[in-house]
């Protein structure tokens, strides 16, 4: 199956599904979040990135072994990679250690995480030492990954009007950089 007729199938099916103690499905919370990148006028690369940043929840079944014991984010990447190149899949793949990092040298950030994104951060190593902020910001994408970060905190919004994944499949369809086109 083409990656992008798996990814929406996934928006429509195992998307639909609750978002780890949030008011909204991961599907929508997504959505809301490539929404707000598109607001800011963010490049293409930054809205697939922000719309595909928890595709890692879904991507087990289709993944070897060893990648099923990474988190989230780590599985969204490889399951990305071969099909985006590393302006999407890299911001994806940091936005965890994004809010670790916010959490690090922004004092007031915690104010702004829910309830939810305060139980997974203890999970997720709570905030960064002074080395990790270090290595964090040396990396290349790391200013989008807390761009993608501040769109998923304020992505939580109940009942918002959205517009449907397939709307996003002409930029994706941009964005790919694989040689496989739907059949």
């Amino acid at each position: 199956m083409d990656i992008l007729e798996q990814l929406q199938e996934i928006f429509e099916s195992d998307g639909a599904r609750a978002y780890l103690g949030e008011s909204v499905s991961v599907a929508e919370h997504m959505l809301q979040c490539a929404l707000q990148a598109e607001n800011t006028q963010a490049d293409d690369a930054l809205v697939a990135a922000a719309l595909l940043h928890d595709i890692g929840y879904f991507t087990n079944a289709r993944l070897n072994e060893a990648e099923k014991n990474q988190g989230h984010d780590e599985a969204g990447a490889v399951f990305l990679t071969g099909h985006f190149g590393p302006e999407v899949t890299e911001p994806l793949r940091l936005h965890v250690e994004a809010k670790r990092y916010l959490c690090a040298v922004e004092p007031s950030y915690w104010d702004k995480l829910s309830q939810a994104s305060v139980r997974t951060l203890e999970v997720q190593g709570g905030p960064m030492n002074e080395d990790e902020v270090s290595a964090f910001e040396a990396n290349p994408h790391h200013r989008e990954a807390v761009q993608i970060r501040r769109f998923d905190d304020q992505g939580k919004v109940e009942r918002q009007s959205l517009p449907s994944f397939a709307s996003f499949l002409p930029l994706l369809e941009r964005l790919r950089t694989d040689s496989s086109t739907p059949s």
